[in-house]
């Protein structure tokens, strides 16, 4: 069974900085392009990063883009979200999931989600 745990979030002013992890277990994280998505109150859920089966290709949201950097550690079965120069817009529950293509954007692979992990940027 496909079981994601993020953790890392908190209150942050902004400006400031907050490192996001993600843990999977029940599969190999080296084998899923691995991604990190976020909902807003009263929005739908968005593509933030992914990152390849080797670390070595990245791609952002523009939102988002050189603020925020997405690693992953295959031996440890983890994934972090380095979140830097935070806004108040940034303001979200944040999830990882495996990563497909979906149109011109992404979209979860695992349809169990993870709880989340509440990011609040006060301005």
């Amino acid at each position: 069974q496909v079981q994601l745990v993020e953790s890392g979030g908190g209150l942050v002013q902004a400006g400031g900085s907050l490192t996001l992890s993600c843990g999977l277990s029940g599969r190999t994280v080296s084998n899923y392009q691995m991604g990190w998505f976020r909902q807003a109150p009263g929005k739908e859920r968005e593509f933030v990063a992914v990152i390849g089966w080797s670390g070595r290709t990245t791609y952002y949201a523009d939102s988002v883009k050189d603020r925020f950097a997405i690693s992953r550690d295959n031996a440890k079965n983890t994934v972090n979200l380095q979140m830097n120069s935070l806004k108040p817009e940034d303001t979200a529950v944040y999830y990882c999931n495996a990563a497909i293509p979906k149109g011109s954007s992404w979209a979860g692979l695992f349809g169990s989600w993870g709880q989340g992990t509440q990011v609040t940027v006060s301005s």
